[in-house]
């Protein structure tokens, strides 16, 4: 054993506490830690700005620390992760190559082929779960498919037994003789110079790091979590856990956080503190939005590119680069909404009611592609989360079958008052509308000329007026939906016989990038390029308090403990929620429809861990799958094993 070199290749799980693939190596022998960037596989998912300040930060101080223990973090930036890797295992002389798992469908086509690459010339593989509490080939329904609705899932997740965490990180590390061409910080280019000054601001808010997580999570376990139920709906406030980030960069174990938790849950059941307990199932039902995030895009991997009810292949989108550019520039002319918009461009942050409300207005007032939305919010969020983005942008555009139902459509003045009932958050990022009262400040268009001339409003030149009149934007979604619906029965009625066919929507006639292509689909639907040029947020935007600070004693997130999803508390008239019911993303609820009218589901079927069929309606070169549940089943107790 002690003979064994192993390169532990960091990915997303920049941390020492809770690392299996790390704690693994160090059991085995001499250890040679990589991380390796390769900005030319990232294509289109190129991280934003805000969220390669914080990988920056992050790797900084995880060298650090792995310095302590006695190896050193190699930097490598590179034009092929496999050549990186091979360059790497010759110098040293290694023998395994371990890592954990990441879910996304860019990183399993790329995995896939690595491990297939390496283990062709006899170099052992082995891989690790470091990121869920259950992979997702773990749980199925009683016929062995995939779940396709959140409830059955989590309900499972919850009555499944789970492995203690192993928090300790290694008491020391052996690092492997050798020499590779080692890149500076500063050389991996993940900050240049026009964005340093921006990005300084970010540092007196965020304090990326392992070490600075644990601290997070603690203060909110131990101080904020017992009002989470009460508070977490609020636009500021301390209910919040913070650890979106976090956990999106692996520097915090989600193990850990689930288990820190329960520990709470149980010692509320005892005392009988009804609060605390409704606290613990709201904030574990949001840590399951996240695993499930994981579990919708490995079991069905094209959700990047195309809507997982395929009724939504007729829906008459409205590609028009012009709103999208309102949209994005915060305006709209409604408060909420632009607001929304400009603290994103500002901080790389927004509150997760926030999230919900900006987004709902693009897909269902301006009738953008969700595609779009869900490219933008990855290149502007500091947490920044490609398997949650995919869920949140599915679940608010009616595209999963729990879902937001389509024909929903929620006033932003009406979520103003409900929200933001003082305007505070309106004012603090839309100065313009600072002097406005508070009656008309979700609705200037309705207030009094002498009430505008008085706050010093002229709508149409300081403030926009509303892009699109309420009735008019709930016509026209419901036009649309009829045409869909139409579509869908003209298709249905010439080729009954059809087989599943991509989704694609009706935005492929717009020349600009397209959404990342992974293999996946034949046909993609193209989305605006993002410029920093047509992206600039007017000058008055920016309040005199610090935007971009959100540690606890100062500004808050709402309520993402730790899933960059849309979470959606709304009680509407048409469908009505209960304020216990976390209506998020893929979430499904009792007392909501399962599905929006007419509508047909028709993604691939997925398979069992057992039963091997992959799906015909999606076209992979080198990825089918199941793949990876084919390696991993093999791996000895379901912890990784050599390939």
């Amino acid at each position: 054993m002690d003979g064994n070199k192993t390169i532990v290749w960091f990915r997303r799980d920049l941390r020492i506490e809770d690392n299996p693939a790390l704690a693994a190596a160090a059991r085995g022998g001499s250890v040679f830690p990589v991380y390796i960037w390769c900005p030319k596989e990232e294509e289109q998912f190129y991280p934003g700005r805000v969220s390669r300040w914080w990988l920056k930060e992050s790797l900084a101080h995880l060298g650090q620390s792995l310095k302590s223990l006695g190896a050193e973090l190699v930097l490598i930036k590179t034009q092929s992760t496999l050549a990186a890797l091979m360059e790497c295992i010759n110098a040293v002389k290694a023998t395994k190559v371990v890592f954990n798992h990441l879910y996304d469908p860019v990183s399993l086509v790329r995995d896939h082929s690595i491990k297939e690459k390496l283990v062709e010339l006899g170099i052992s593989v082995q891989s690790y779960n470091g990121d869920l509490l259950y992979e997702p080939w773990e749980i199925y329904d009683e016929r062995g498919d995939a779940f396709t609705t959140f409830d059955p899932y989590w309900d499972k997740c919850l009555h499944m037994q789970m492995e203690p965490v192993s928090v300790l990180p290694p008491w020391r590390l052996m690092q492997v003789a050798g020499k590779v061409e080692n890149c500076s910080i500063e050389e991996l280019g993940l900050e240049n110079e026009s964005e340093k000054s921006s990005n300084a601001l970010l540092g007196r808010g965020w304090s990326p790091g392992w070490s600075n997580a644990d601290k997070v999570l603690t203060e909110f376990v131990e101080q904020h979590l017992l009002h989470y139920s009460k508070n977490r709906q609020k636009l500021g406030g301390n209910a919040t856990s913070l650890l979106s980030p976090y956990l999106h960069f692996g520097e915090l174990s989600v193990r850990k956080v689930f288990q820190c938790v329960r520990m709470k849950q149980l010692l509320w059941a005892k005392e009988e503190n009804l609060e605390g307990k409704d606290s613990v199932v709201l904030f574990l039902r949001a840590m399951g939005l996240r695993e499930y995030s994981r579990y919708i895009c490995f079991n069905f991997p094209f959700s990047h590119e195309r809507s997982l009810l395929g009724n939504l292949k007729y829906f008459p989108w409205h590609a028009d680069l012009g709103n999208f550019k309102v949209w994005r520039q915060g305006r709209t002319g409604y408060p909420l909404v632009d607001a929304g918009m400009r603290e994103l461009w500002a901080t790389g942050w927004i509150h997760n009611r926030i999230r919900v409300i900006v987004s709902s207005f693009a897909v269902k007032f301006l009738l953008l592609p969700w595609r779009w939305g869900m490219k933008y919010f990855w290149d502007t969020l500091l947490d920044a989360d490609l398997e949650s983005d995919i869920l949140g942008w599915q679940y608010i555009s009616g595209s999963l079958p729990d879902g937001h139902e389509l024909e929903r459509l929620d006033s932003p003045e009406i979520q103003g008052s409900k929200f933001d009932p003082e305007g505070e958050y309106v004012r603090q990022w839309l100065p313009e509308l600072a002097r406005m009262p508070t009656e008309w400040i979700h609705h200037p268009w309705d207030a009094p000329v002498a009430v505008l001339k008085a706050a010093g409003v002229e709508l149409g030149l300081n403030y926009p007026k509303p892009i699109i009149d309420l009735d008019l934007a709930r016509e026209r979604l419901t036009q649309a939906i009829f045409k869909m619906w139409e579509m869908e029965a003209a298709s249905r009625a010439t080729n009954s016989s059809e087989p599943n066919e991509v989704v694609i929507d009706n935005s492929d006639s717009v020349q600009a990038s397209a959404i990342p292509e992974v293999g996946i689909i034949r046909e993609r639907t193209p989305c605006p390029s993002i410029s920093s040029n047509d992206q600039k947020v007017p000058s008055f935007q920016i309040g005199k308090s610090n935007p971009t600070c959100r540690k606890r004693p100062k500004d808050v997130e709402e309520e993402r403990p730790h899933i960059n999803v849309l979470h959606d508390h709304n009680n509407n008239a048409g469908n009505a929620r209960t304020d216990e019911d976390l209506c998020s993303t893929a979430e499904s609820s009792a007392a909501k429809k399962q599905s929006t009218s007419n509508i047909s589901f028709s993604v691939p079927q997925p398979c069992s861990s057992s039963k091997v069929k992959p799906s015909q309606e999606y076209d992979y070169s080198e990825f089918k799958r199941p793949w990876l549940a084919q390696i991993d089943m093999e791996q000895s107790s379901g912890k990784g094993g050599a390939t």
